[in-house]
């Protein structure tokens, strides 16, 4: 009896033993190695951080070249007082890593091509295995690469991210495994050491995230039932109600570069009718840009500059920004970083301040490849057989196997759809991307520099290296001075070129010439009395070079007239314009929609919503249910107008941008594209507007039965983490705004930091972000910042001499570093 008991009891043993250390099949998902990650001396419970924690520290480190001290807020932000700039960036990677290390590394995981790695083939719904080669043969890593080379050529730059990566491995080497963060023993792998490549790859993530106009594909497509009047309806490169970055009227130089059209663009690029079976594309949120504006001392009640900057990109936890102040006898600034890259991002320092939105220009091409036969080894080009390179890309899977992509190399860039691609098209075809984030430029010196910025000479000189993403660099100055750049490597094109895929065969096609960077779009202290950017067209159609690009019209037109309206202006006034909830889009469309309905055709209830949208405030607030009838509405108007022409193929299409349907009714409430080409009868416009009206009923019963039809419930803003785990992210927040509102929050999409800087001799700042400081779930400098965020308020932020961080009473905590 004992040997059968001895023998249970050595099975149930050996079963847990085996339990203990699988991941468990679990639906969709697997468990983690529940032995480990239940450990009480290793497992998860580690990851708990007590509400009083002391982050009081002496710390030697070797890799240190003198002394600094560290003092931490209460709201756990790091003040970095270094007596040398190698010293300061090393904290900063130190610190990254303590707060973010996870996150940081998953990042760049992401941009490598690497998801599989670490989370298998796929999980669910997500393809990780077709992320992984989307990025590898979109050339992240090669572009990385190249950028690396140019950044380790530089000096200066160089040493700066040696002493960030020295920093956080001297973190990373010291971190036992029990104090993992949550994610590594959630998926069962661990840290491994930092270098300058992965800075590199998380700047080329930021380009991918804010590359816009990539619609090469859907546009193509459009060519075969649209004609090219149609396209130039549907598509228009400038809209009517535009209120461009730099103001209309402005007279632009000649251009300094001229470009033509190949001869064969006629018969090869616009006139050739291809059908493409779009690839799998992974695009990132077509609303990722920022508003930001700096009013100059003759508009505030101070009579001193404010500027002030929100970018608007996913809303994740752990928070995309980490806020800190560094200071060294050589610079003194405060504001957000990336965590996995060095310097301050967006922020100010003792002299000025800057911040950045998005140009949203259309920096991708791809172009059409012919190989000589399916081994890819050499591809027509100028009338003549050219060899292609290879790049062999490996993916390692969770699993253990690995896929590996041997991507053809071209004069345009790599070939990332051939027939080898799972993603293929229909016709197999190849095409290369000519991406500007291919090229060899050092975007992080420019944020090194803006540091050390002292007026408007120095910000000019910091820009004028950075190359993509194009962005709209904003500055203010004690001086006085307010001024806005668009800048990036812009290629000049000649009309239309890029909107469509183009040939490979020669070089008639290529990107010739770069727009001069002193014909970038640009204003300095104009007679208006601000600088702004919303993500617009920066220009109007006067501007000498083609532009395309994918523009947000509203957000910038109700920024101009508010700040045009405004006088005395104070840091409390921009508070409210931050977070304001005006629809300017509703304003425009709403008196067209009724104009054109007959009510006396509705049925008491459809009359009810029609009344709701007729007095609604045209604020988009919580509690407002006029926003949702609106969208509903609008929605449901697009779908009548566009869906019988654009159903006309099976291939995807770009769908027009709302507000070039609105501006097409308001000039001609016979659109041509109104009618239902499906019917014999010709429709009219009240007779869509009607029809459309009582679908959208339809979806407002639903959400009303549903308790949905508030602002805030329908729109249902939250912070996700990156892993999409509901218990580590922070849902369901009220919290109004949305597509181009000022207030740009959407579902999983909005202000990622706002910030106002008062360029008073002493400087005033206010700053908030949607999160918190800590990455770790289990703080509670987790998440803390976001119920203020929701509510629209902001902190005050510390920006203190070395002296004032010893003795304020806002520090409460200190960690010291020297070498070891």
């Amino acid at each position: 009896m004992r040997i059968v008991s001895f023998i249970i009891c050595a099975a149930i043993t050996v079963a847990l033993i085996i339990v203990l250390n699988i991941q468990i099949p679990t639906g969709e998902s697997k468990t983690p190695c529940l032995g480990a990650f239940l450990s009480p001396q290793n497992g998860f419970w580690q990851n708990a951080e007590a509400a009083n924690t002391d982050f009081n520290a002496d710390l030697k480190l070797a890799g240190l070249q003198g002394k600094a001290e560290v003092y931490f807020d209460e709201r756990l932000v790091p003040h970095v007082y270094a007596d040398n700039d190698h010293d300061a960036y090393f904290i900063q990677g130190y610190l990254h890593a303590k707060f973010r290390l996870w996150q940081m590394e998953f990042q760049t995981h992401a941009a490598a091509g690497r998801l599989s790695e670490i989370l298998g083939a796929k999980s669910g719904s997500s393809d990780f295995l077709a992320i992984d080669k989307m990025f590898r043969r979109l050339g992240m890593v090669y572009g990385a690469e190249q950028s690396l080379k140019a950044m380790e050529s530089n000096p200066v730059s160089k040493a700066t991210a040696d002493a960030y990566t020295a920093g956080v491995n001297s973190y990373i080497n010291a971190l036992p495994a029990n104090k993992y963060p949550l994610e590594y023993k959630l998926l069962n792998y661990k840290p491994e050491p930092w270098n300058n490549l992965k800075t590199q790859l998380f700047l080329k993530y930021m380009s991918f995230d804010l590359a816009g106009g990539d619609w090469d594909f859907e546009m193509t497509n459009a060519k075969n039932i649209f004609s090219a009047a149609d396209i130039e309806m549907l598509y228009p490169m400038v809209a009517d109600s535009l209120d461009p970055i730099v103001p209309k009227g402005t007279a632009f130089p000649q251009a300094g570069v001229t470009v033509s059209k190949p001869s064969s663009a006629d018969s090869l690029y616009y006139n050739v009718l291809d059908s493409i079976q779009a690839p799998f594309i992974n695009r990132p949120d077509r609303d990722n840009g920022s508003n930001n504006w700096a009013v100059a001392g003759t508009k505030t009640k101070s009579g001193a500059p404010i500027l002030c900057n929100d970018p608007h990109l996913g809303l994740n936890l752990p928070a995309i920004w980490y806020e800190m102040q560094i200071s060294t006898p050589n610079f003194n600034a405060y504001g957000v970083t990336f965590p996995g890259s060095p310097s301050i991002i967006i922020g100010f320092n003792d002299s000025c301040a800057w911040g950045v939105t998005n140009a949203s220009r259309d920096v991708k091409d791809y172009f059409e490849i012919e190989f000589r036969d399916t081994t890819m080894q050499e591809y027509k080009f100028n009338g003549q057989w050219q060899k292609s390179t290879f790049r062999k890309e490996v993916i390692k899977v969770k699993d253990g196997s690995e896929v590996v992509e041997n991507i053809a190399m071209t004069v345009f860039g790599p070939v990332m759809y051939d027939r080898h691609y799972a993603n293929k098209f229909k016709d197999n075809k190849s095409y290369a991307v000519r991406w500007q984030a291919h090229e060899s430029t050092d975007e992080g010196s420019t944020f090194y520099k803006l540091n050390r910025a002292k007026n408007f000479n120095d910000f000019i000189g910091a820009i004028s290296t950075f190359g993509c993403p194009g962005q709209n660099f904003l500055f203010a100055s004690k001086r006085g001075t307010v001024a806005i750049r668009q800048q990036g490597r812009f290629v000049a094109k000649w009309r239309r070129q890029g909107d469509f895929v183009m040939p490979g065969i020669d070089s008639s096609y290529m990107w010739k010439a770069y727009i001069p960077i002193d014909e970038n779009p640009t204003s300095v202290n104009p007679e208006r009395g601000f600088v702004s950017s919303a993500n617009q067209r920066p220009v109007d159609a006067t501007y000498p070079y083609y532009m395309n690009g994918d523009f947000d019209l509203y957000r910038g037109m109700i920024i101009n007239r508010k700040l045009n309206n405004m006088s005395a202006i104070t840091p409390t006034d921009m508070q409210r314009l931050q977070t304001d909830n005006y629809n300017v889009f509703a304003e425009t469309a709403r008196p067209l929609l009724l104009k054109n309905i007959d009510d006396t055709r509705l049925t008491g209830e459809e009359r009810d919503y029609l009344t709701k949208l007729r007095t609604w405030n045209l604020r988009n607030d919580i509690n407002e249910e006029g926003p949702t009838i609106f969208a509903a509405w609008i929605d449901s108007l697009e779908t009548a107008v566009w869906s019988d022409e654009f159903s006309q193929t099976q291939l995807p299409l770009r769908w027009p941008d709302e507000g070039t349907l609105v501006e097409a009714l308001l000039r001609d409430s016979a659109f041509k594209f109104v009618d239902n080409i499906q019917t014999p009868a010709i429709e009219t416009l009240p007779e869509i507007c009607l029809q459309s009206f009582k679908l959208a009923y339809k979806q407002l019963k639903k959400l009303e039965g549903e308790q949905r039809l508030k602002w805030g419930k329908y729109k249902d803003t939250g912070v996700r983490h990156l892993l999409r785990l509901p218990a580590l992210s922070k849902l369901h927040l009220p919290i109004g705004g949305g597509r181009h509102i000022i207030n740009a929050t959407k579902s999983t999409h909005g202000p990622g930091w706002r910030m106002i800087v008062h360029l008073t001799d002493k400087i005033e700042a206010y700053g908030i972000i949607p999160g918190g400081q800590s990455g770790n779930a289990g703080s509670k400098y987790y998440d803390d910042f976001i119920d203020t965020w929701a509510q629209g308020k902001y902190y005050t932020l510390l920006f203190l001499t070395h002296d004032e961080a010893k003795n304020n009473q806002q520090t409460k905590w200190k960690m010291t570093f020297s070498k070891a």
